[in-house]
């Protein structure tokens, strides 16, 4: 039997939150043919298959597709290896090369928003319209919706629809965070879902597309395949 590790990732800052993502250290066990019917089964928003992890190659599945990248598996992965004892500083899922470090007990990746889904980003006049929106149909493809807690001090409440991926919405959504990041130009502190916290940090200024997202992970437990 091949070991599960199930994590938290982006656990908010009283415990809460965090959003569920299932890693199998063992990739090379599991058939790459097999591995899009265990992520469906398990149901998390994303499943890691590690490939090779002293090199940090590994593949990622949503319950419907394979993604060439996504925030909260490798900000999640990141920190299991480490806490592994495997010294990693880059990830390499399929978009690319992926920095990876630990900072103050947060684990953080460098990414770019052009490696991130294609998704309707809008914007709401505040917190209480965004937390109001019903959950639409996979038809209306990924939706990421925000509006400022906070403008001055950058916290940014939002939530993520997905459903076309098989996640009708997401706890704490890497990717989005990494695209409005990049899209504001500045430093955010987002509220996601039901307590999830992320980090975003640009690495250029506005305009560019490489962005640091960084927050709280937690081992949930360990069970097998």
């Amino acid at each position: 039997m091949t070991d599960l590790y199930v994590l938290r990732v982006f656990v908010g800052p009283d415990g809460a939150g965090g959003n569920a993502l299932g890693v199998v250290l063992d990739g090379p066990a599991i058939p790459s043919s097999e591995r899009q019917a265990i992520a469906a089964a398990l149901g998390f928003s994303e499943t890691v298959f590690v490939d090779d992890a002293a090199a940090g190659r590994l593949a990622i599945f949503t319950p419907a597709a394979e993604l060439p990248f996504a925030g909260h598996p490798l900000v999640g992965t990141g920190w299991l290896l480490r806490h592994q004892g495997v010294s990693v500083p880059v990830l390499r899922p399929a978009a690319g090369e992926v920095p990876a470090w630990e900072d103050e007990g947060l684990s953080w990746i460098t990414g770019r928003a052009e490696w991130a889904p294609d998704m309707a980003i809008r914007q709401y006049a505040d917190p209480a319209e965004v937390e109001a929106l019903p959950v639409p149909g996979p038809e209306a493809g990924f939706v990421y919706a925000w509006a400022w807690a906070d403008e001055v001090a950058g916290r940014v409440r939002s939530r993520a629809f997905a459903g076309h991926l098989g996640i009708p919405e997401d706890e704490a959504t890497g990717a989005a965070a990494v695209r409005l990041t990049a899209l504001l130009g500045r430093p955010l502190d987002i509220r996601q879902g039901v307590g999830s916290r992320i980090l975003g940090r640009p690495a250029d200024g506005p305009g560019k597309d490489s962005v640091s997202i960084g927050g709280r992970v937690a081992l949930v437990e360990v069970r097998q395949l």
